[in-house]
């Protein structure tokens, strides 16, 4: 007590100079208040010690002792006018005041007064301390970056009060600062909240059962509207837990609470599904649910129209209210961002007229260019016309005219072609179209080769049905046999019949192989032929117009060496790159390599 009284004193002394010495006041209350609660503490563990029996009624209630005497004697209200002052004053003590909330919080606890005074302390000093955190808290938002701990500190303190006093609830939400914090879009802040409702419900599980359902109804409108705004998988994660633990706490008092949140669970399914909690998210959409379907079970008549008109109403209003807190926010960048705009016009439209400027001076100069080229070419062609004797300047024109029109045709016939192979069609036909041919005659090679190689040798003498079994054959001779002895030759011996036939079957072979031998001379002849044909057709292809006709080329048609030079030359390059070719693009061109022969 001598202690609460002493520091009390030094507060009376200091409360003169508070602009100048608000850091040493706020650094006596820390290590004042924390020393009379560490003095009661041990005191009360000593004197427990000494006794036989040990209890732990007498330590706390030393405490508490100590707390109230904080209370009456002034030293919290003293924090309290701290909490309140501008924050440019408090702006370099944040982690000062960070610890002496923690300290101010833990003393409202356990206060026990008289009864006048108990009832001052629920219904004047709480309210005034919640309202002086939160607008702690609220300045705070403006530096959460700098001292983002000592916002969360603030409002685990808030969050021990209310677990403490539920009463409090209805001023943490009828103030102008909690207002203020809620409106704020930064995510920091967003979760701080979230978690000071989540910690408040875990510490005290009456605390929820003690508030009315306009608080409880004032809560879920909170959670529901950061689900329906926020796009954040930390918040709606928090949010959706905040609502599990309410409906784990509240039970069947919850339900007609959520069903006037309308499409709530078609909003968690379409916004919220893979965001990482799932598993959360389906209890809470299957809560719904069953008191949506509870609820249509006993309003059959309700229109699903109205209920979705309703929810869409919901989500617009709150959609709409982000968005006007979003553009209020960004008034002060709006004349920056216009100016900046129009200077960025305005360079483009100077740009675009440069660049126009510049297109029509070079248009300008090439139609100059092109009108002088012109000039000048018709002052030379008046002079050759002058040079030419009459009688060659109808001819020369008509020639000119001539030379013109071809020109023009060829280019005409050459962009026509062009067009006609770019179109995709045409190209695609034409590929596939080389692509079959070079199939069929791969196979056609490949099967014309089998065959050879199945077909009998040419160096066979006897001919014999290729059906003939070996039985049928031994029945044949049987018959054969017995027919001969039956009915023997009168005219022809047996040794005769085999001579005759020895000599049609040397005479057979004979023709046979002359046959071959004949075949393969008119098979080369004919290629040969074809490689004649060939070469003059290429010649002729290749030979210039009567009009330029020289000496020299009328003697490469009167000695065919050079072209059979150059044809075989040509061969050996096209034998050279076959060669080259991998497997797969050979197949087949075994039967059309020319002959080296012909």
């Amino acid at each position: 007590m001598e202690m609460v009284k002493h520091l009390k004193k030094q507060l009376q002394d200091l409360d003169l100079d508070l602009d100048q010495d608000l850091q040493r006041i706020i650094l006596l209350l820390n290590s004042s208040i924390n020393a009379c609660l560490s003095s009661a503490a041990a005191a009360a563990a000593a004197a427990e010690s000494s006794s036989s029996v040990w209890t732990n009624g007498s330590s706390i209630s030393s405490v508490n002792a100590i707390k109230s005497e904080l209370y009456l004697s002034g030293v919290l209200s003293h924090c309290v006018l701290i909490f309140s002052l501008d924050s440019s004053r408090l702006r370099p003590y944040w982690k000062e005041l960070s610890t002496l909330t923690e300290i101010t919080s833990s003393c409202c606890l356990d206060v026990v007064a008289a009864a006048d005074q108990q009832e001052t302390f629920l219904s004047l000093f709480l309210p005034s301390l919640v309202d002086s955190l939160l607008s702690l808290a609220a300045q705070l938002i403006g530096h959460h970056k700098e001292c983002v701990s000592v916002l969360r500190t603030v409002m685990d303190s808030v969050s021990r009060l209310l677990s403490a006093h539920p009463r409090l609830t209805s001023k943490v939400f009828d103030s102008v600062h909690y207002e203020h914090i809620t409106m704020c879009d930064d995510i920091t802040v967003i979760l701080t909240c979230i978690n000071m409702w989540t910690q408040t419900c875990s510490i005290s599980r009456n605390f929820l059962s003690s508030l009315s359902d306009d608080s409880l109804l004032l809560i879920l409108n909170e959670a529901v509207g950061q689900l329906a705004v926020s796009s954040e998988s930390s918040v709606g994660a928090a949010e959706v837990r905040l609502i599990l633990l309410m409906a784990d706490q509240l039970q069947l008092r919850l339900q007609p609470l959520l069903l006037s949140f309308k499409g709530l669970d078609h909003l968690l399914d379409k916004d919220w599904r893979g965001q990482g909690f799932d598993q959360d998210l389906d209890q809470l959409i299957r809560l719904v649910q069953s008191e949506r379907n509870s609820n249509i079970r006993g309003n059959l008549s309700q229109d699903s129209s109205e209920r979705k008109h309703t929810a869409a109403c919901v989500i617009q209003a709150a959609w709409r209210s982000y968005w006007t807190r979003r553009r209020v926010k960004s008034l002060s960048r709006v004349v920056s961002l216009l100016q900046r705009k129009y200077r960025a016009r305005r360079r483009q439209q100077e740009q675009q007229k440069e660049a126009q400027r510049c297109e029509e001076e070079l248009k300008y100069q090439i139609c100059l260019q092109r009108k002088q080229a012109r000039r000048a070419f018709h002052e030379k062609q008046k002079q050759l016309l002058q040079l030419l004797p009459p009688a060659q300047v109808q001819s020369y024109l008509s020639e000119c005219e001539r030379r013109a029109a071809v020109m023009i045709q060829r280019i005409w016939r050459g962009y026509r072609e062009r067009q006609r192979y770019n179109n995709s069609t045409v190209r695609t036909s034409l590929r596939q179209e080389r692509a079959a041919v070079v199939l069929q005659r791969a196979v056609c090679n490949f099967l014309q080769r089998r065959r050879v190689a199945k077909s009998t040798a040419n160096n066979h003498l006897w001919i014999r049905h290729k059906g003939l079994t070996d039985s049928r054959r031994a029945e044949l001779k049987k018959e054969v046999d017995e027919h001969v002895a039956v009915h023997p030759s009168s005219r022809v011996s047996r040794e005769e019949c085999e001579r005759l036939h020895e000599e049609v079957q040397l005479l057979l072979q004979m023709e046979l192989q002359t046959g071959v031998h004949r075949r393969r001379r008119e098979e080369q002849r004919v290629e040969f032929l074809l490689a004649h044909t060939h070469t003059l057709l290429q010649q002729l292809r290749d030979a210039p117009p009567l009009s330029v006709v020289t000496a020299a080329d009328v003697d490469t048609f009167l000695s065919p060496s050079g072209v059979v030079a150059a044809r075989a030359r040509d061969a050996h390059n096209a034998a050279l790159q076959a060669s080259r070719l991998p497997w797969w693009k050979v197949l087949g061109d075994a039967q059309d390599t020319p002959d080296p022969s012909c």
